[in-house]
């Protein structure tokens, strides 16, 4: 029996298990002291506590000490890094991807662009950074400033003219140092719209390069994609021909192996396509490639044919066996507050509905009960909708989603709903910057509040006392609540299938078309004196406190930064809200803090 350990937590740690299971494979996890109790865990054959998922020494010893043969690094943590690669060689150990040598060749921005140029493959036009032609006055603007060992965005600028050329550089140069070690940068063409495209492929040790189509992820967020699908609405079929044969060419070109995605960006004012880079593992949205191709009919499963080429098995298919067949759309469900600055968010999980029905994927590692922290990244799951068509596919997605109930915390299912039930995606018009300069409205919280004063009302079945209403010479009085300061009528149409209402003591908490709404319950009985503007600074999410700058009589200026806490990877400023003295620091560097700790308390001069 062949064994693979998962170097990997959550939701793909889950899904590389399925598959090897069923092939018949064991399956080893590893897990830190957080992670001791998680799903992924309780699913594995064995599994093999270690102090970091980036610890590289500890994961090799997991699997020699596990009996492994095989490594499945599934996507983040080490899955892209070539000294985990050269480490598993040397160990003897079959890593489920590339060799060290294609990921140090693609993993680079500027030495992937050779290896593109030598296959013949469509480059983004640049600009030298120094000797002849470097001056910035003759580049053609907007252009892209970006680091070359760079990723998710780090090390970025769009610059739009020459006056702030050298600053954007210098700005770009600073973070791709701290960030990645590496501040050399590129210069680049900026497409001001465009589409992107990648292209999932597939190598095996005997030579055969595959691709399985392409997929649409122009729904980005500064540079991280909300919403993927395949294939690609908009392209034409000459285009489509174009990209996935220089897919593979590339691919051909490194000497790939196992699956990866080389990534394109579609000028929509040209029409031309350029290389952007290749991911050497598995992407977050290969469910919206499986769940439309098709090898003599048959679904495919990439993982599936990781594992074969691992072991050393040809591919032994033919590119013109690779079907497509109907549209998927893929939804990354995520712990932040979208309506509110995108913070992330932490807590428990005090109830967990996923979506079920026709055409209907879920992709997941939430369940009830379980806390969400801000150590590791905030996706919870994926939810994939198939149809026959696209605007079948995209219906499907918009009713799972009402049915995709997360309470305890907020998540940004309310917000993922509204993206696909609007115009935009529907008309296949959101370009890769849409997002960062378009608001998504909040949705109305005038059904959830129905709800919540619903749910209050006592409910007797039977007996003299029982609400039904009955008034002398009227008709049957209504329900009214008041919630919020509003009055709300509460009838029978109130309590839609889609929902989840919880009351507490403190508070009703309503799940409505996936938005978490919280509706306070006021205690009678309670000081209700506002303490808005009282000076007192709260930790707007959970994190951990990178710096306090104050201490306690000190003297500040209203505006002034107080301290600085960080929860995946966001930074957060808490600044004074007028002129006063820190009167109280409840922080220290290095702090974990929860939602709502009081971190500084400024009293007003």
């Amino acid at each position: 029996m062949n064994t693979v350990l998962i170097a990997n937590r959550g939701e793909i740690a889950l899904r590389v298990m399925r598959t090897a299971r069923r092939l018949g494979w064991a399956t080893v996890a590893i897990h830190t002291d957080l992670d001791a109790d998680a799903m992924h865990v309780r699913a594995a054959d064995r599994a093999v506590r270690l102090g970091s998922y980036l610890d590289i020494d500890a994961v090799v010893a997991a699997a020699r000490e596990s009996g492994a043969g095989f490594v499945h690094p599934g996507y983040g943590f080490l899955s892209e890094r070539a000294p985990f690669a050269r480490a598993l060689a040397e160990a003897g150990i079959t890593l489920v991807g590339p060799s060290a040598d294609v990921m140090d060749a693609m993993g680079r921005k500027d030495a992937a662009r050779e290896v593109a140029t030598a296959a013949g493959v469509p480059v983004v036009p640049s600009y030298s950074l120094d000797g002849p032609g470097s001056d910035p006055s003759t580049f053609a603007y907007p252009v892209l400033v970006k680091a070359a060992a760079g990723g998710g965005g780090k090390g970025m600028r769009v610059v739009r003219s020459p006056g702030e050329y050298d600053e954007a550089l210098a700005a770009a140069r600073r973070e791709a140092a701290s960030s990645f070690g590496d501040d050399t940068m590129l210069v680049e063409k900026y497409v001001e719209s465009g589409r992107h495209i990648e292209v999932q492929v597939m190598g095996d040790t005997h030579g055969t390069v595959l691709h399985f189509f392409e997929r649409d992820c122009s729904t980005q967020r500064r540079h991280q994609k909300v919403l993927e699908e395949a294939p690609a609405p908009t392209i034409t079929a000459g285009q489509q021909a174009a990209i996935t044969s220089s897919a593979v060419a590339l691919a051909r070109q490194c000497g790939y192996t196992g699956a990866g995605t080389v990534e394109f960006l579609l000028d929509n004012a040209t029409g031309e396509f350029y290389f952007l880079e290749m991911n050497t593992r598995l992407q977050v949205e290969h469910p919206v490639t499986e769940e439309v191709t098709r090898v003599d009919g048959e679904r495919v499963d990439l993982v599936e044919l990781q594992l074969r080429v691992a072991a050393g098995e040809p591919l032994g298919i033919d590119q013109d066996r690779i079907t497509l067949e109907g549209h998927a759309i893929e939804a990354r469900v995520y712990a932040e507050d979208s309506f509110n600055g995108f913070l992330p968010q932490a807590g428990v999980a005090t109830h967990v509905a996923w979506p079920l029905g026709e055409g209907i994927r879920v992709d997941h590692a939430l369940e009830g009960g379980q806390e969400v922290s801000t150590a590791y990244d905030p996706m919870l799951g994926k939810v994939i909708a198939r149809g026959v068509d696209r605007e079948e596919a995209r219906d499907r997605l918009v009713r799972a989603l009402d049915r995709t109930e997360v309470a305890g915390l907020t998540t940004n299912t309310g917000f993922l709903r509204a993206l696909v039930a609007s115009d935009e995606l529907r008309d296949a018009t959101l370009d890769t910057a849409w997002l960062d300069h378009h608001d998504v409205p909040p949705p109305d919280d005038t059904e959830a509040r129905r709800l919540a004063a619903a749910a209050l009302v006592p409910v007797r079945t039977g007996g003299p006392w029982r609400a039904d209403g009955w008034r002398s010479g009227g008709d049957p009085a209504p329900v009214r609540v008041v919630v919020g300061g509003e009055l709300v009528d509460v009838g029978p149409d109130t309590r839609p299938a889609a929902a989840f209402v919880g009351v507490t003591t403190a508070a009703v908490e309503v799940v409505l078309h996936g938005q978490r709404f919280v509706f306070t319950r006021p205690d009678p009985f309670a000081d209700t004196a506002a303490t808005a503007g009282d000076g007192t600074l709260v930790a707007p999410m959970p994190g951990t406190v990178l710096a306090v700058n104050v201490a306690e009589g000190q003297a500040v200026a209203e505006g002034e930064t107080l301290g600085v806490m960080e929860a995946m990877k966001m930074e957060l400023a808490l600044k004074a809200p007028f002129a006063g003295t820190v009167t109280a620091v409840g922080a220290t560097v290095g702090d974990l803090v929860k939602l709502g700790a009081v971190l500084f308390t400024v009293e007003e001069s």
